[in-house]
Order: C-alpha cells, then structure tokens, then sequence
C-alpha cells in the first residue's frame, strides 16, 4: 500500500478529503496538525453540549492510503490539477510497512477487572484466574467495550448493586445498548428480561451477537421494543439526548425502580438534574476521569 501525504490549508481540508474517498479511490484518509508538537501546535477540542471543532487545523496534513504506486499517483494529479486545489501541496508519496494489524489491534484491548471477580475479556485473551462473571467482548462498531469510563462506572453499579436488588429486576432496560454490554452485564448479574434497544440497527446486530457470544438472552430492537415500566433502566448517551429523553426514560422507570444515567460530565451534572426533577432526583453516585455516573429512584 502507498500514504499519499498532501499539505492544506483549513479552508481546503473537508473538499480535499471528500475528494479523495469519494471520488479518487483512497482507501482511507486521515487529517492531522502540520504544526504538531511544535510551538504551533493548535489543540481542537470537542466535547457534548459544546461547538462541533473545525474540520482541520490551519495547516493540515491529509494522510491518504491507497492500494498501489499507480493509484496514487492518479490520484495526487487530479487532485492538485482542481481549481480548488491550488494551495494545496504534495508532500511525499512512501510505501506503508508491512505489519499485522490483526496483533497490532489485539494488543490494544486487554481484559479489564470491572470490579472483583469481574471481568471483560476479549476474545483472544484467556480468562484472568479468580474470574467469576466475564463478559467476553470484542472491539465493533457499536460503542461500548468496557474501556470508556461512562461504561466502566454502569458495570460498577450493576455489580455493587446486584446482590441486594437483582432480585428485583425482574425487567431491565438498557436505552441506547451501543454492543449490549450494560444488557449482559446485567443478565450475568442474575437480572430477568432484558430490552435492549438502540437507533442504531448495526448497534442491534452487535448487541444480539455478543448476548449469542455471552450465552445470556437479551431481546434487542428498535427503540419501540420498550414498552411498558421496568425496575431498572439504564441510559449511557450524552448529556444532550439524556434530557431530551427525559420524559420517555422516566416514563419507563417502575414504581421503586432505578434509572441510572452516564454520557454526563461532571459539569453538566446540574443541567440533569433540573432536567429530570419534575420526576425524580438525581445523585452523582460514581466518578471517572471527568465523567460521572447520576442514579435516581422512582417514588
């Protein structure tokens, strides 16, 4: 394979990148700082709730890959030959190592000790010793493989509420299920029926194979599969969708039940809370790198 490295200004980053996967043959496509780690260097930021970040930095570096010597270099001619393209610069055309990605991509997720005995392990790993729940869990399309701290603190609650209140959930919701690990976990925890669903139809796919892969059963859907009340739902969003479906997810929260709610920094802990005071109060109940975890009883 051939990196095809160009030189753009900001204005030119998004038409240049189109170009490429649309219409040039990249296979991919990548845009980083020109300006990195120098004195420079421009930091982009995006977070929930904020403005989205420019589409590149006022000196960008688009990294193209393509197949072979030949279309790259069809490619860098059409492109620098546009009207458009005149203030942007082909820095080197070079040869991709070879590696395996495969091992490359595998060493990148290790298992994750949840909380005592609990673990996430994906496929390729053997299971830790003293392991008494796994959820054996590879990286998708869904989001969701235990890594991020909004996935890290549901399944902290789930395994520190369990031993006092599985027995009471007899139905679980799991609202925006990403891989369906906060349903599996669930489900491993000694919960009763599990929904799960997610607008998001590859996110229902992922979520019914890994309950396949997990051997625990989770109905997974669209977001009508949720119907009537349950005495535990969980909603891992962002804060923005989180108190737009505030009506809908109270709606679904059983008298005595427990909405747990993640995707929320620790900033936007008051908007949720008068988001959802009108139905119940919510608490901070965990903490991690930034996020927090809000939990609220229904009376």
């Amino acid at each position: 394979m051939i990196e095809l490295l160009l030189l753009a200004p900001e204005e030119a980053v998004e038409t240049v990148t189109d170009a490429l996967i649309d219409e040039l043959g990249a296979l991919s496509a990548s845009v980083e700082d020109a300006d990195a780690d120098t004195d420079a260097e421009q930091a982009l930021f995006g977070e929930p709730g904020m403005p989205a970040p420019a589409g590149g930095w006022k000196r960008s570096r688009i990294v193209a890959l393509f197949a072979n010597d030949q279309a790259a270099t069809e490619a860098s001619t059409l492109l620098l030959a546009q009207d458009w393209a005149k203030d942007v610069a082909l820095v080197a055309m070079r040869p991709v190592a070879e590696q395996d990605w495969v091992r490359l991509t595998q060493s990148q997720f290790a298992p994750v000790e949840i909380a005592l005995g609990f673990w996430i392990v994906p496929s390729w790993h053997e299971v830790p010793a003293g392991a008494q729940r796994v959820i054996r869990l590879d990286p998708g399309l869904a989001f969701g493989t235990g890594t991020h701290p909004t996935t890290r603190m549901c399944l902290r609650w789930t395994a520190r509420q369990a031993p006092a209140l599985a027995p009471r959930w007899t139905r679980v919701l799991d609202y925006g299920c990403g891989s369906g690990i906060l349903a599996i976990g669930a489900a491993l925890h000694g919960a009763g029926r599990i929904d799960a669903v997610d607008i998001d139809p590859a996110a229902v796919e992922a979520t019914r194979a890994n309950a396949a892969a997990n051997k625990v059963s989770v109905n997974a859907g669209l977001p009508e599969l949720a119907q009537g009340q349950y005495p535990l739902v969980f909603a891992n969003i962002l804060a923005t969708p989180l108190k737009l479906l505030a009506p809908l997810l109270c709606s679904h929260v059983a008298a005595g039940g427990h909405l747990v709610l993640a995707g929320i920094l620790e900033r936007q802990t008051e908007e949720l809370k008068a988001a959802y005071a009108p139905w119940l109060t919510l608490q901070v109940d965990d903490r991690d790198d930034g996020w927090v975890l809000m939990t609220g009883a229904m009376a």
